[in-house]
């Protein structure tokens, strides 16, 4: 029920009475009075709390297990190059141990890149002229690469396609131990080289049903920087066995052409391609 303040006057006037204060100052503020909302039950409205922001941000993390052949050479020092070429059978037989893995960070059109490689290998091999002498070699290697790619329009919706920039790491460890032939003597050095090359390259992405799809990657680098050559390509097919659990089948290659500075000690020389199938777990987070 309304009431103006003309008619709370004339009714106070007509009680004979003065409006007291009170009426007054009710008029005045609301022009109105609601009798069924009393003033004093009025309070701050409740202020509703923020609905969080999901992260862009997704993640993958893989092991995976690469059946390495390894076609090259390997000098240390001023010790005689030696020529390395193993089979798969015969770097397993080899191997003393290995960690390989990778990690991915997408947000939007931005990709974050890092993968890692550990192996040691231990071959002995018969060298020179109707293999003469005989060379141990122990050889010793770290390889980490990490990128930074961008995601390019491809104008389908099962496909992405991005061109990454970034650095390779690589550490290589050598001991050559040579025996010459008819001589009962044994020439053993040691060294150790590191270096790092700037890369560029492309990563692909293609959805074929909910289930498969394929991966590739592929990168050249060096450029004189740090190894006169230094490329790196993968292809592999993968399921999707959860929405968080994946695994793929591939091939990888990994080519690297060093040579070090050498004056009377010798250069470090490093020239080969790893290269064989490769066979992975991811998640997905």
């Amino acid at each position: 029920m309304r009431t103006s303040l003309c008619a709370i006057l004339k009714g106070a006037a007509r009680r004979g009475r003065r409006a007291t204060p009170t009426i007054l100052v009710l008029a005045m503020l609301g022009g109105t009075v609601h009798a069924a909302d009393p003033v004093a039950s009025q309070g701050p409205s409740a202020v509703a709390p923020p609905t969080p922001v999901p992260s862009d941000w997704r993640f993958q993390a893989t092991l995976y297990g690469w059946l390495t052949a390894i076609d090259g050479d390997v000098g240390v020092r001023n010790l005689p190059t030696v020529p390395v070429h193993d089979s798969i059978v015969d770097v397993l037989g080899d191997l003393d141990g290995a960690f390989m893995g990778t990690f991915m960070a997408r947000n939007g059109q931005f990709l974050l890149l890092l993968d890692v490689v550990a192996a040691r290998l231990s071959a002995g091999r018969q060298v020179g002229t109707y293999g003469g002498s005989s060379a141990d070699v122990d050889l010793s290697q770290t390889i980490v690469t990490g990128a930074v790619g961008y995601l390019l329009p491809t104008g389908r919706s099962d496909m992405d396609f991005a061109l990454t920039g970034g650095v390779r790491y690589m550490r290589l460890s050598a001991d050559v131990s040579l025996t010459p032939f008819a001589l009962p003597t044994i020439t053993s050095d040691s060294q150790s080289k590191s270096w790092v090359d700037p890369t560029i390259g492309f990563v692909a992405h293609w959805t074929i049903n909910e289930k498969w799809f394929v991966n590739a990657t592929a990168d050249i680098g060096g450029f004189d920087v740090g190894s006169k050559l230094s490329s790196n390509g993968y292809v592999g097919l993968g399921y999707m066995w959860t929405k968080s659990i994946s695994s793929a089948i591939g091939y990888r290659y990994l080519y690297e052409d060093y040579e070090g500075a050498g004056n009377r000690t010798g250069a470090f020389r490093y020239n080969a391609v790893m290269h064989g199938p490769t066979v992975s777990v991811a998640w997905h987070f």
